[in-house]
């Protein structure tokens, strides 16, 4: 099963789960959540590597459950579309911003409540309201109580990016008797999480995390289309360039080492220069196959292809 998963999204899994199992089984050792979540960026724990590394951690089964499970299933068609290179470094930007947006919720709290005000180890003014009732506590202890874990943020950005790539695919959420078409789907995901961030209170749930990390890719993604030569997701030709550059590459290295294509004719070895003609051309044919049906997709949506198309489209992804 795993060796169907697109390279990046199989690795994502891997490390999610990895690290899932190590928390649970280090948990009487060491407290990985302790050094690796995403603290408060005033609080005296916090660490810039901390904005990758709480992508990584989970709270329970369900948690993680969930996450990977839309990581799998969007992940592997947004990777095949836009190749490994350009899909981690979405992925990545993704998590990171919905990381920087929770920073800054949690700041706007620190500033409101009045902490920004108080000295780490002032006792008396602040308090903390509890099942065991209120409690005096150091504002620096808070401070370093204030935590995000999760990879919700950048598979919340891969729910976006799948909406925008193919936004007339129809999609089933349970538990919605029909299917609906994917725009909608991630217009309805949003707005339920915009309504929970300032509907709900301590739910211990990071809304504007998961809302930040649909903004980031969303600008990541107007970003390329305005700029199709970095990564164009206009059309996904990006991809198939590389793998060409790529090729041409490899077969100019090849073709310095040997003297010439006659003297290769002549001893029977190696590719001739009609053999080449044939291959280039067969190429370009392939490339101009997959540009039209890239078109087709930006133009009527994925939905539009035809089975053969689909397949091809999935053919060409895999030709590196």
């Amino acid at each position: 099963m795993f060796r169907n998963i697109p390279t990046i999204t199989r690795n994502l899994l891997l490390i999610n789960i990895v690290v899932f199992l190590a928390t649970l089984a280090l948990s009487n050792q060491i407290h990985l959540t302790e050094y690796g979540n995403l603290h408060f960026f005033l609080a005296s724990d916090f660490h810039l590597y901390q904005l990758v590394t709480y992508q990584f951690l989970h709270a329970d089964f369900w948690h993680i459950f969930c996450n990977m499970f839309a990581l799998w299933m969007f992940g592997c068609v947004i990777e095949r579309v836009w190749g490994p290179q350009k899909f981690l470094i979405y992925y990545l930007v993704c998590g990171i911003g919905a990381g920087l947006c929770q920073e800054a919720v949690q700041y706007i709290e620190y500033v409101s409540q009045g902490l920004s005000t108080l000295s780490d180890d002032d006792l008396t003014p602040f308090t903390v309201a509890t099942n065991m009732g209120d409690i005096h506590v150091p504002v620096g202890w808070y401070l370093n109580q204030l935590g995000t874990i999760g990879a919700s943020g950048a598979v919340y950005g891969i729910l976006l990016a799948f909406g925008m790539t193919f936004p007339n695919e129809h999609i089933f959420v349970f538990p919605l008797p029909i299917p609906i078409k994917a725009k909608w789907f991630i217009c309805i995901y949003a707005a339920i999480e915009l309504f929970a961030a300032y509907g709900s209170t301590g739910d211990h749930v990071a809304h504007m995390a998961h809302l930040g990390g649909m903004l980031f890719g969303l600008l990541l993604i107007l970003y390329w289309r305005r700029h199709p030569a970095n990564f164009n997701i206009s059309s996904g030709r990006q991809f198939f360039e590389n793998m060409k550059r790529s090729f041409d590459a490899r077969r100019g290295s090849q073709t310095t080492q040997q003297p010439n294509n006659q003297t290769t004719r002549q001893t029977g070895y190696g590719p001739t220069r009609e053999d080449d003609m044939e291959y280039n051309r067969q190429k370009q044919e392939r490339q101009a196959e997959v540009d039209a049906i890239l078109d087709k997709i930006r133009k009527s949506g994925y939905d539009s292809l035809t089975k053969e198309e689909k397949q091809r489209l999935f053919e060409a992804s895999r030709e590196r």
